[in-house]
């Protein structure tokens, strides 16, 4: 399974070896990884990264508490703590060449891409007019800081920036975009939302996919727990249960949202780091 499960042993014996060194106590003791606690908590998109860091620790053999800061804390500040090894000691977000650069960056996709799969919020008299043209000629209303924004336009779209989220809707709503492209994981939500989506609806037929991947983040400084993570993750992808908690959770959204029955239109993310393990198919969501 190229990346990791190349690595599956070669991280075996270093992490048995680095434990021995520098933890020789870490059998007995509880080691405590503490992640910003986020805005909505009990939100699946927040409990099914929590439950996969849970079970690829679980393949360590170590002793381990997962728990979140006592306070919310967002992502600026969060990654300011990482970099002082203060509060936290982990964090999961969308990887960039900076944050890899900065960070110890644990390469396995967590939600296996899902993030760079979007399907079209629009306006219903959109509908027509999409079936007969090229999506590139409709303007797409994304943040203006948003790395989407970036991809989009990279892609030959012209893109409308929106300060904040709710202003992204707003431009929605006043039809100066056409589009908003709106990940798989997210969209469900914001559908349930009557004051955010009002007389939007989803387009039924296209879906854009952009490689793209949140990981788990360190401080690189902390190589141990790099390693140990690196190991957990290899032994979870091998025997199959990083894919039957992903499926147990994602499935029935991709079914719901219909997927595999759309058009996918692909589309480049010049912002990917080179490292990314793109050639390890057992990382990434396909329809195929």
């Amino acid at each position: 399974m190229s990346y990791l499960i190349s690595q599956l042993s070669f991280l075996s014996k270093l992490s048995c070896l680095l434990i021995s060194l520098y933890l020789p106590s870490l059998n007995a003791a509880v080691w405590s990884i503490t992640y910003p606690k986020q805005p909505l908590e009990e939100s699946i998109h927040v409990k099914y990264p929590i439950e996969l860091l849970e079970l690829a620790l679980a393949k360590t053999g170590v002793r381990f508490e997962v728990q979140p800061t006592d306070d919310v804390i967002l992502q600026g500040k969060a990654f300011n703590l990482l970099s002082n090894n203060r509060s936290i000691n982990i964090l999961w977000s969308m990887t960039n060449q900076q944050r890899e650069a900065d960070f110890l960056p644990i390469r396995v996709p967590i939600f296996k891409g899902l993030i760079g799969w979007r399907v079209l919020l629009i306006d219903p008299s959109m509908l027509p007019k999409l079936e007969s043209s090229n999506l590139r000629d409709h303007a797409a209303v994304q943040g203006m800081d948003w790395p989407d924004t970036k991809v989009l336009q990279s892609n030959g779209f012209n893109v409308v920036n929106a300060t904040s989220y709710d202003e992204a809707f707003t431009i929605m709503h006043r039809n100066q975009a056409d589009i908003f492209p709106r990940s798989v994981i997210e969209v469900l939500a914001e559908m349930a939302d009557d004051n955010l989506r009002r007389e939007l609806i989803l387009e039924p037929n296209f879906v854009l996919q952009y490689p793209s991947a949140i990981y788990f983040f360190v401080n690189k400084r902390n190589k141990i727990l790099a390693k140990l993570l690196e190991q957990g993750f290899a032994a979870a992808v091998a025997d199959g249960t990083f894919d039957a908690l992903f499926n147990e959770v994602y499935l029935p959204l991709l079914k719901e949202l219909k997927v595999s029955q759309r058009q996918v239109v692909q589309l480049s993310n010049p912002l990917l780091p080179l490292e990314t393990p793109l050639d390890d198919e057992h990382l990434w969501y396909s329809i195929n």
